[in-house]
Parts: C-alpha cells; sequence; structure tokens
C-alpha cells in the first residue's frame, strides 16, 4: 500500500520513457537479422566507419574536458569582463552542426581562408580535405568539433563549479596547498558529478557525429552515423542502418556503464 502513492506519482514517466525508448528498440532489434548484421559487417565501409569514430573519440573528447575545464576555472577566478567571456564561449551552442561544417569548410577547402592566408605569407596553399590526406581531413574534423561542442562541455563544468563551496579552496590554501594541489585534491573530487554527465553526454553525441564531417569530407572519412544515413536513405536499406544504429546503441550504453563505474563515489 506505501509504494502505491509513488507508484501512481511516476506512472505516467515509465509510460512516456517505455513509448519512447523501450518500442523503438524492441522494434529495431526485430528488424535487423543475422543477414543483415553479416551484409553490414562485410560492408568496405564498416569498418572504416568504426575506426574513424572510436579514434574521433579518443582524440576529441580529451581535448574538449581539457579545454571546458580551463575555461570554467578562468571564469571562477572572477576576471574582468567574465560574463563577456562566458557568453563568447557559448555562441557555438546555438549553431546547427551542418552550419558549423560548412563555416569550417569555407576555412579548410582549398581556396578557403587558410590556404588564402598562407599564400599572403608566400606559402604554398594545401589539399587539406583531400582523400590522399587522411591525417589533415581528420585533424579538419577535429577542429571543427572541438569549436562547436566544447561549448556543452563548459557549460555543464560551469554549472558543477557554482555548487562547490569556496570554503573548501580557501582551508586548503591555509593549510599550504599550492594552487595545482587544491585542483587535484578539492575542485575536481568535488566536481565528479558533473563530470560524469559531461562525459556520458559528450560520448553519445561524439558516437553521432555525421554533418560536420559529411560537411567537410562527404565520405571520404566515414562514421558510423554517416553510414546509418547511407544505408537508410542512399541504399535504401533500412534493415542493415538498424543494425549500424544498434551498434552505436550498444557502444553508447557501454561507455555510459563505464563512465558511471570509474567515476562513482
Amino acid at each position: 500500500m506505501k509504494l502505491r502513492g509513488p507508484l501512481l506519482l511516476i506512472a505516467p514517466s515509465l509510460i512516456f520513457l517505455t513509448a519512447l525508448f523501450a518500442w523503438p528498440l524492441v522494434a529495431g532489434l526485430s528488424q535487423a537479422n543475422g543477414a543483415d548484421i553479416r551484409r553490414m559487417l562485410d560492408d568496405a565501409y564498416f569498418w572504416p566507419a568504426a575506426r574513424n569514430t572510436a579514434l574521433l573519440i579518443v582524440v576529441l573528447i580529451p581535448l574538449q574536458f581539457a579545454l571546458a575545464i580551463a575555461m570554467a576555472l578562468l571564469l571562477r577566478a572572477r576576471p574582468r569582463f567574465a560574463g563577456v567571456y562566458f557568453y563568447i564561449w557559448v555562441i557555438p551552442l546555438a549553431i546547427s552542426d551542418l552550419a558549423a561544417g560548412l563555416v569550417w569548410l569555407a576555412v579548410f577547402t582549398d581556396r578557403g581562408y587558410l590556404n588564402s592566408a598562407l599564400s599572403q605569407l608566400h606559402i604554398e596553399g594545401y589539399a587539406w580535405l583531400s582523400y590522399q590526406h587522411p591525417v589533415t581531413m581528420f585533424l579538419a574534423v577535429v577542429v571543427a568539433e572541438l569549436w562547436r561542442s566544447t561549448s556543452l562541455v563548459f557549460v555543464i563544468v560551469v554549472a558543477g563549479m557554482q555548487s562547490i563551496p569556496r570554503d573548501y579552496d580557501e582551508a586548503a590554501a591555509v593549510f599550504g596547498a599550492n594552487y595545482w594541489q587544491r585542483l587535484r585534491k578539492v575542485i575536481l573530487p568535488q566536481l565528479r558529478p558533473s563530470l560524469q554527465v559531461a562525459l556520458i553526454l559528450r560520448t553519445i553525441l561524439a558516437l553521432e557525429t555525421f554533418a560536420v564531417a559529411q560537411a567537410l569530407t562527404g565520405r571520404n572519412m566515414p562514421l558510423l552515423v554517416g553510414e546509418t544515413y547511407q544505408w537508410y536513405a542512399v541504399l535504401q536499406n533500412p534493415n542493415v542502418a538498424t543494425a549500424i544504429a544498434l551498434v552505436i546503441l550498444a557502444v553508447s550504453l557501454l561507455a555510459a556503464f563505464g563512465y558511471l563505474r570509474a567515476l562513482r563515489s
């Protein structure tokens, strides 16, 4: 009897989540059969897409968190015009993925701003986005994603730092702890819940990177979500597209579980 009240209160949320997540998951599992999975695994683009997606996450996530934490610590020091810095740094949140990709395409294309600047310095231009230069093509996507999505991590980290009392930091300073000791022993441990949320969100969103890479590289640098789009919209095979989507879902769940285990109190 005591449980009936709380269950009635959360029943609408449970029904909503079941309809929104559980039913599409069941439908997806029933749609992709063994033949579709084999076709996905035998596709020439699948394994390069999986490698590129994993490499993008491994390179991008640490860079984003290092930048976001550094920016949040700068704001915590309350410099002049701190509010201006905050609003400038969150501007990319208002820009869509495709628009960000097109902005950076104008920078990295053969006749783009970067090569124009190099020509002013009498340096020969470079085909940054050519399929013959996979390293610079990958770096262009990393730079574009770094600019576009670091602001999300930054906002979460700033919100987490607002809840950390300055008394702890000041007490550690009184007892002789230097700045780096206070950062490692006082600030970052209390920032753990915010870092958990940011890690889970950014990893899931990094797995779904598509529009920026599509604008910059097309299919020269395949990614998992891009292959889902190719199979569904171009090749007209929703079953294989569903199989790739289930791979993305499985990796997202494993990553979320790993972060929760690694950063638990």
